[in-house]
């Protein structure tokens, strides 16, 4: 079965085509890193504009690199939540209208849950249940995945995405974006001791990050954040890596606890903050001394793509989980199984 996969919920526009879940015939992403950097951040309206720009040819790109045409995809899929409702639309738009053109199926996917599946692209063989832990610049949660498509969600953040604090923290280092490749670059070789910021580890399995970004702040520009950014580069390297240290020790705190908490012996990460090196290093470790398996999918696999989604797609159409021209954006999808 050929699926259509479309992604848009962020900055990348994304088109893919994969048989079975399993076989990627190709997979287009048009990345809009260049377009945000002078800002330091994604701003979502050119965002939207950019993808209405590129998500004709990103399609176009995708079918022939596959060496098929529409008609010879069984099913068009689209992130429709969580994300930036006009990207999430830009995407959601072109797919309804390729359905409709075609004749073909169309399905809603979860863009965290796309993230998830990407594991099951990497390593066909995961078992499940397994604790999953997405991390990326708009989310970090923690789920009980008892299947591919079946998930419970045990915490997610009560502030700031890991990724968003990353970007943050390199912006006050004056480090560059993205800020999560930025940080990772600048720390390795460090000692992370150097610098400590406190960790913050709430009882349930819930993240916050806002208080080690302000930390960050008050440590480089002064409590009153105002003197100005006067560090040497191995200064801000320290810092980064203390910050960074910080982050992992927290995100691999809670995904072991919700390891022990639900009995499962695997994590399966996924998002952009998965190819950070320091997390795969430290919490392939610390969860090895538990007798805890980790799987961390290639970092092409990790960004925003829309492989992801059209491999979903497939056990979510033997599920019956198809849906119709009603289909809509959703920016915000936050629910407790």
């Amino acid at each position: 079965m050929k699926i259509l996969g479309i992604e848009t919920s962020c900055d990348e526009t994304s088109a893919a085509v994969v048989v079975d879940g399993r076989d990627i015939l190709s997979d287009v992403v048009q990345s809009q890193i260049d377009i945000h950097r002078i800002y330091g951040g994604v701003v979502p309206e050119i965002a939207c504009r950019a993808h209405i720009e590129s998500i004709y040819p990103v399609v176009e790109k995708a079918l022939a690199d596959a060496g098929c045409t529409l008609a010879a995809v069984d099913a068009v899929a689209v992130t429709c939540a969580p994300g930036l409702v006009g990207a999430l639309l830009v995407g959601v738009s072109m797919a309804k209208a390729l359905a409709l053109a075609a004749g073909k199926p169309i399905l809603g996917v979860d863009h965290i849950h796309g993230h998830m599946y990407a594991n099951k692209l990497a390593f066909p063989d995961l078992a499940y249940p397994c604790v999953s832990l997405v991390v990326s610049g708009g989310h970090t949660s923690l789920y009980l995945s008892r299947s591919e498509i079946d998930h419970d969600l045990l915490g997610t953040t009560t502030d700031d995405a890991a990724g968003e604090a990353f970007d943050k923290v390199a912006k006050i280092l004056d480090l560059g974006f993205p800020g999560g490749p930025a940080i990772d670059r600048v720390a390795r070789g460090r000692d992370p001791g150097r610098v400590v910021f406190k960790r913050t580890v709430p009882e349930n399995l819930d993240f916050s990050f806002s208080g080690i970004k302000t930390a960050v702040l008050y440590r480089v520009r002064g409590q009153d954040a105002k003197k100005p950014m006067a560090l040497s580069s191995p200064e801000r390297a320290d810092v980064a890596a203390g910050f960074q240290a910080a982050v992992v020790d927290m995100l691999v705190a809670q995904a072991l606890k919700a390891c022990a908490r639900t009995g499962a012996r695997r994590i399966a990460v996924g998002g952009g903050v998965a190819c950070n090196s320091w997390l795969r290093e430290v919490l392939a470790v610390r969860a090895a001394k538990e007798g805890v398996e980790t799987f961390f999918p290639p970092p092409r696999f990790c960004t925003d793509n829309a492989a992801m989604i059209a491999g979903i797609a497939y056990p979510l159409f033997k599920a019956g989980r198809v849906g119709d021209l009603t289909l809509d954006a959703v920016p915000t999808k936050v629910h407790r199984g």
